[in-house]
């Protein structure tokens, strides 16, 4: 079903590049004349990184000792040489490659102009050292080509060369019988090796079968297995290395993994669907407001409404794959209609909307990078993050099904281990809104919408009690002093055995209350955070002497809920 999804994605996007073409980054350039004399390198990198890519024909498959030249372009060795065995040989075959081509179009001035640059010159390496671009180009094993002086179109893109080039890979084709594609249902010559893939620095193919390995069967090797055409081979390839490209809009990394996804037709609504998508993974609480992905929800939610007309056909497909040597792993594939998919990312919505925190600048939503931010070791450098958490969210949020414990569990050990750490700004707690919100989403997806956005006065669980007395006992020192010295030495064990330590810290209350009662400015404080206490406690039976996980996410719930309640305006003041 991947394949086919991405073969029919291959067949809707015009831009693509017909079977045997691809596009190829090119980052030198040998400049050269009618005659074949060298006249200069022309490096096309940008900021010396990137180098743009041009539509030639498709790289070859070689592997090992198996040397293959490119059709008038590739790495150095093939194009010049060098002192090496190996890239001795690989340069004889690249020569002999041109003087092919040279034979079957003798009219053709790119063709016979290299042909001409190697009689030229035997030793490749030694005649264009002295360009200043040389060791450059030597040294960063960038793909490099020809071009004719004077000329905006490269060597490689010469439509003569295709013809030819294409017409053999035809003739090669047909020596085999053709046989049923897996994939199209349609008699094809069957890819014995797949095109490879480009995984960030990784190239290595989807769909591979190694030889005498326990795949073969009935005799048959590689490909064979399992039938798939040349076609549709070129097409899926082509498809998944256009979405995984460096500009693409299709993708984001989480982890390890790399996740691409595409609907199945090109109508308006879809695209947009796409591009909100990509938003919502890159954006960042670095924004200054609610914008961007406000936006994002309102498409999605326009389209699950039917204010977008999507029909029942369409689909959202989501591809997760990692690298590895020999073939690339598919970690995650999800195949939904658009409405459903729209239905389960408006639900993320709702489920991780919160109050915001008085004294952060944070918004009310969140992008998936800030959840999984607010997870890791070093937020925003997603270092140190309990393995598999990235591909869970993403299942969750996609197929709207529970969030893992794992995640809870990840959540509340990142805020207990910052609970003891000495922040300047004591006002400033570990109970961030992007954890808060993570909390709330987690249990609400276990409980029907058992925790509100903000505080609710109504909620009698012990564990959200606690959270919630802990957070005024926190807020009289505070008040008090100027220290929050309960939440550093007490917050971890209130929030996992209160019974322990609500005594100690109730008593530690009263001398805090006592110093703002003595003060007439200060009086009113006093009595309004006693109510505060009162109110809360003749709500608690008792203290448990333990709350178990879920339990401790709620009570930072109602501590993260409690600070960050506006009472009225008589209150407030």
């Amino acid at each position: 079903m991947i394949l086919k999804a991405l073969c029919d994605y291959y067949s809707q996007n015009k831009d693509m590049p017909a079977q045997g073409l691809q596009y190829v980054q090119i980052g030198y350039l040998i400049v050269i004349d009618t005659n074949g004399c060298f006249l200069r390198i022309e490096s096309r990198l940008m900021d010396k990184k990137d180098a743009p890519s041009f539509l030639i024909l498709h790289a070859v498959s070689r592997s090992g000792q198996n040397f293959v030249p490119n059709c008038f372009w590739d790495k150095y060795e093939y194009l010049v040489g060098g002192e090496d065995e190996n890239a001795k040989k690989q340069h004889c075959l690249f020569v002999e490659m041109v003087n092919s081509y040279a034979m079957q179009l003798p009219e053709n001035k790119h063709v016979n102009a290299v042909a001409q640059f190697y009689k030229r010159y035997e030793n490749v390496e030694k005649a264009i050292s002295t360009d200043i671009l040389f060791a450059e180009m030597k040294k960063s094993q960038k793909n490099i080509s020809f071009i004719i002086n004077g000329e905006t179109s490269l060597v490689a893109e010469d439509r003569d060369i295709w013809d030819v080039a294409l017409k053999e890979d035809e003739i090669t084709g047909n020596r085999q019988a053709k046989q049923i594609c897996l994939v199209t249902g349609m008699e094809d010559d069957i890819a014995v090796t797949h095109p490879k893939i480009k995984l960030g620095k990784d190239l290595a193919p989807l769909v591979s079968f190694q030889k005498r390995q326990g795949y073969d069967s009935y005799g048959k090797v590689q490909g064979n297995n399992a039938p798939i055409g040349k076609k549709a081979a070129f097409a899926y390839t082509t498809a998944l290395n256009s979405l995984l490209s460096d500009d693409s809009k299709n993708k984001f990394n989480l982890g390890s993994c790399t996740f691409v996804f595409w609907t199945s037709s090109r109508a308006e609504e879809n695209i947009q669907a796409e591009k909100a998508l990509y938003d919502l993974f890159n954006f960042t609480e670095v924004e200054n407001d609610n914008s961007n992905v406000e936006q994002v929800r309102q498409v999605f939610k326009a389209i699950y409404t039917g204010k977008n007309i999507s029909y029942d056909n369409d689909k959202f497909y989501i591809l997760g794959i990692s690298p590895n040597k020999g073939r690339h792993v598919v970690n995650y594939w999800s195949e939904s209609s658009l409405r459903d998919f729209a239905a389960n990312i408006d639900r993320y919505f709702y489920d991780t909307e919160i109050v915001p925190d008085k004294w952060r600048k944070q918004l009310h939503f969140r992008g998936i990078n800030n959840i999984i931010h607010a997870l890791s070791y070093k937020e925003k450098e997603n270092e140190k993050i309990t393995p598999n958490i990235p591909e869970a969210l993403v299942a969750s949020i996609f197929q709207g099904i529970p969030y893992p414990y794992t995640i809870l569990s990840a959540c509340v050990r990142r805020i207990k281990a910052e609970s003891s750490k000495k922040i300047k700004d004591v006002r400033l707690h570990p109970v961030t809104t992007t954890r808060a919100a993570i909390i709330k989403a987690f249990l609400n997806r276990l409980n029907k919408n058992e925790i509100k956005r903000m505080l609710d006065k109504e909620n009698q669980n012990p564990g959200y009690l606690c959270g919630r007395l802990f957070a005024v006992l926190d807020d009289l020192q505070y008040t008090a002093n100027r220290q929050n010295s309960i939440r550093s030495s007490y917050m971890n064990s209130a929030s996992s055995s209160p019974s322990a330590v609500f005594p100690t810290i109730l008593k530690l209350s009263n001398s805090h209350y006592d110093k703002l009662a003595k003060d007439p400015e200060t009086r009113g404080l006093a009595i309004f955070f006693d109510g505060e206490k009162r109110a809360i406690m003749s709500l608690l039976q008792d203290f448990p002497n333990t709350l178990e996980l879920s339990d401790q996410g709620r009570f930072f719930l109602g501590y993260y809920h409690q600070k960050n309640h506006k009472n009225d305006k008589e209150e407030e003041k």
